[in-house]
Parts: structure tokens; C-alpha cells; sequence
């Protein structure tokens, strides 16, 4: 009987270290079947980071340009203003005279024959006066209103002209006096004259006017005499 008790209890205890043993194994075989779930885990806490580190990259970028951008602006801003300055100068001068004024002069300044001038003689001209008012026999008169620039002497010079408002003007080529202050010479008829006079009105020149030095377009505006 107590050799049966004690087989008994040894095949229980056989039983029970079989359990252990085939508990520890399949603990091994599920480790041993997952081994990428740690380094999974290291995978994606990587990939976050390189997502953080190129976000971080792409802000300091973003932040750079903005700042070139605003370095680039403050820049032009400057120069802008750098540029600003001489214009304001030049308007601060002149700012005292009209703009006819100063158009006369700066007309003057470019074609008047003689800039060593006492005086220049401004004359408003209406469209439709002629060109030479003591011809009754001709008629040829200005198609538009021009201005008349003339010094007080021959050598002085003389300009008709009309402006167009945009920095340019229409010349005339009208003498200071007609047949050098003489009378009509016997041999030109009057229909020569007629066409010599349409010519003048037909082929004016088209001039463009430099604005000159300020100081001396100021000069010659001291000289006007408007009649």
C-alpha cells in the first residue's frame, strides 16, 4: 500500500514539472514569434522625429525668407526714398515760379539764340491769328494758340512755339522779322508767299525740352516779361 501511495505521488509531481516545462516554452515561443515589436516601436518614435526635425527645418526656412524678404524691402524702401530726395530738392526750387514760367524759361534755356540776355518778351498767340498780321493779302493764321519767346535785340533770337503737356513742343519756324524788316520784295508774288507760309505750318518741329540746371532756368525766368 505505501509503495502504491508513493507512486502516486511521484507521478503527480512528474505531471506537474511536465506543466512548468511546457508553460516555459510556449512563454519562449511567443517572444521568439514577435520579436520586431520593440524595434517597431524605436521605427515610429525615429520617424516622428525626422517629422519633427524637417517640420523644424521647413520653419527655419520659412523664417529666413521671411526675414530676406524684409531685409530686401527696408532696402528698396531706403533707396526709394534716397532717390526721393534731389526730386524734392528740385521741386523745392522751382516751387516758387508757375509751370508756364518755368516752361518758357527751359524753352529758352534749349533754343533761344542768345543766353546772355536782358530780357525775353513773352507773347500769348490765339489759333487763327496770322503769321504775319500786317499781310492783308495773305492768309495763312496758327492753327492753335503759341507762345512767342523774343529777345529785345535781332541777335537775341526769336521761338514760336505750342507745348503739347507732355515734356515736348511744336516749333515754328517763324523769323524774327519778315524779309529782314524790309518790305515785300517785287519779284515774290503773293501766291509764293501763300505757299512758303502753308510750309511753316505743315512742317513744325517736334522738339523734346531738357529741364535743365535750376538755377539757371530760375535765372532766365527773372528775365521774362509777359506782354
Amino acid at each position: 500500500m505505501k509503495k502504491f501511495t508513493t507512486s502516486i505521488y511521484n507521478s503527480f509531481a512528474l505531471i506537474i514539472l511536465i506543466l512548468v516545462l511546457a508553460g516555459c516554452a510556449n512563454e519562449q515561443e511567443e517572444t521568439e514569434a514577435n520579436p520586431e515589436q520593440e524595434p517597431a516601436l524605436e521605427e515610429e518614435t525615429t520617424s516622428q522625429d525626422e517629422q519633427d526635425d524637417e517640420s523644424s527645418t521647413a520653419d527655419r526656412s520659412e523664417n529666413d525668407a521671411t526675414d530676406e524678404t524684409d531685409t530686401t524691402e527696408e532696402t528698396t524702401s531706403t533707396t526709394d526714398t534716397e532717390n526721393d530726395e534731389p526730386n524734392s530738392a528740385n521741386d523745392s526750387a522751382l516751387s516758387a515760379y508757375s509751370s508756364e514760367e518755368i516752361e518758357y524759361a527751359r524753352v529758352w534755356l534749349q533754343l533761344g539764340d542768345n543766353q546772355d540776355i536782358e530780357a525775353v518778351d513773352v507773347t500769348r498767340i490765339p489759333a487763327g491769328t496770322s503769321l504775319n498780321p500786317g499781310e492783308e493779302d495773305i492768309d495763312v493764321s496758327y492753327p492753335e494758340d503759341v507762345i512767342q519767346l523774343r529777345g529785345s535785340r535781332i541777335v537775341d533770337g526769336m521761338i514760336t512755339y505750342s507745348g503739347n503737356g507732355d515734356g515736348t513742343i511744336n516749333v515754328y519756324n517763324i523769323p524774327y522779322r519778315w524779309y529782314g524788316g524790309l518790305s515785300r520784295p517785287d519779284n515774290v508774288t503773293a501766291d509764293d508767299i501763300q505757299q512758303e507760309r502753308e510750309e511753316i505750318i505743315e512742317n513744325t518741329e517736334l522738339v523734346e525740352i531738357d529741364p535743365g540746371n535750376d538755377e539757371e532756368v530760375i535765372n532766365i525766368i527773372d528775365k521774362l516779361y509777359m506782354q
